[in-house]
């Protein structure tokens, strides 16, 4: 089986398609991954071709402030949701779109998985079933899809629980609609007309999710909120971690079990400024004895983190997750969903704080789901921090509801379920390229 992966050039984005890589690999599958160059190395590591994204779609979003600098002046809210929608998606499409094509014919796979932000699929997707592969995405965020309640996405909204709740939300929804609904609605139909494409009667969000032939959702039913998905979509729990992708750190004897460990973490996006989390977090625990708090940096210099390191910080680039989770009490996260899933499915409770991409809806989740607190804010003090992070240790309702998570994971295995959906897809026949 030929099977083509696209990925938005972002470790958030690709790391789950390279564990999908590494499986199909592992099977003796023939497989190929369109990505941006920088992640050549990190691709071809997995045993899959590397093709590389041409024009504009080839960027390194680890650093969305050079791809798109005027995200660096607008503060977390619609108008940040709507440039970062439009200049960091949007705007890629058309070499995205032709990318794939170019792939497809150089490589002609029966089946393509993108991950959910890969609008270059979009016009295949918005075309004739049969003139193009099976096309599989991975839910490597939140279940982007509308909710009944009509919260909209992207602010941080539990599930309303009063008809009060609903009539609030549907306020904010008119507002969103208005601030960033319309306005990228109007910049996707501009650019799929020049593809030869009417624009999805969805959302761009909740398109992909509906239109896939199916729908991977990297995460367990309960992590996600009580509203019945679309039919695409599978749950499927968390990816297995790609092992070796990091060596072990020269403190690693240090985690021996006499000190609570906290792994703190911003992520590989939102990491520009360690003032915001990683910062903050060593000042808060730097006075607790019994806690020893390791910092991974998502491959940014170690001199980037700002303020006196404590005696009690251990410090990395990069750390091996398949070694440091099984080893750590709580985490601290700005809400990356792939490294908070990870950390939902060894049972660890959180402490979030982060207001950016997507990640007020994964805090809300955590919060809304028991396993951990959601400061709610892109500034936590350091008082906040410590209190948050001594709740989670300390009293056991966090780590419960955490536990109670990880047990639902266990009965969830992502390498047999993506092997049988894939099966299944290509014995049911469908186009080996695109037009």
């Amino acid at each position: 089986m030929k099977v083509l992966l696209c990925s938005t050039p972002a470790t958030g984005h690709l790391n789950p398609l390279l564990a999908i890589a590494r499986i199909l690999v592992d099977e003796g599958h023939e497989v190929a991954v369109l990505s941006g160059t920088p992640f050549r190395e990190r691709v071809t590591a997995t045993g899959a071709r590397f093709m590389a994204l041409p024009g504009w779609a080839d960027f390194d979003g680890c650093d969305l402030r050079a791809v798109v600098p005027e995200l660096a002046r607008i503060p977390p809210g619609l108008e940040w949701l709507r440039v970062a929608m439009e200049r960091v998606f949007i705007d890629r499409i058309p070499d995205q779109h032709r990318g794939l094509q170019d792939a497809l014919r150089a490589f002609p796979a029966t089946i393509v998985i993108g991950d959910d932000m890969f609008f270059g699929v979009l016009p295949l997707l918005l075309g004739q079933r049969a003139e193009r592969p099976t096309i599989v995405l991975c839910g490597t965020s939140i279940l982007h899809c509308a909710r009944p309640d009509r919260a909209p996405a992207f602010l941080g909204l539990p599930p309303a629980e009063t008809l009060e709740q609903e009539e609030a939300y549907g306020l904010l929804a008119e507002a969103y609609d208005g601030a960033v609904g319309r306005p990228v609605a109007r910049s996707l139909a501009g650019v799929l007309a020049k593809l030869g494409r009417t624009p999805p009667s969805w959302a761009l969000f909740d398109a992909v999710v509906r239109l896939a032939d199916t729908y991977l959702q990297l995460t367990v039913p309960t992590f996600e909120y009580p509203f019945a998905p679309p039919s695409t979509v599978r749950f499927i729990g968390a990816l297995p971690v790609i092992p070796g992708q990091a060596p072990l750190p020269p403190w690693a004897g240090d985690l021996d079990g006499t000190r609570k460990v906290v792994l703190v973490t911003q992520g590989t996006v939102a990491n520009h400024d360690f003032g915001l989390l990683v910062g903050p977090t060593l000042a808060a625990l730097a006075g607790e004895p019994d806690i020893l708090t390791v910092v991974t940096a998502g491959g940014r210099g170690l001199d980037a983190i700002p303020g006196p390191i404590p005696a009690n910080a251990r410090l990395a680039p990069y750390l091996p997750f398949e070694w440091v989770l099984p080893r750590i009490d709580a985490m601290v996260t700005n809400g990356g969903y792939g490294s908070v899933n990870q950390a939902l499915s060894f049972g660890i409770p959180l402490v979030a704080a982060g207001l950016t991409e997507d990640k007020a809806d994964v805090n809300a989740r955590i919060a809304w789901s028991g396993a951990g607190i959601d400061l709610a804010t892109n500034n936590p003090s350091p008082e906040a921090i410590r209190q948050a992070v001594r709740t989670v240790l300390d009293e056991p309702g966090h780590r419960r509801e955490a536990r109670r998570l990880a047990a639902e994971f266990v009965a969830y295995d992502a390498r047999t379920e993506i092997l049988r959906l894939l099966s299944r897809h290509a014995g049911s026949g469908g186009a080996r390229s695109a037009a």
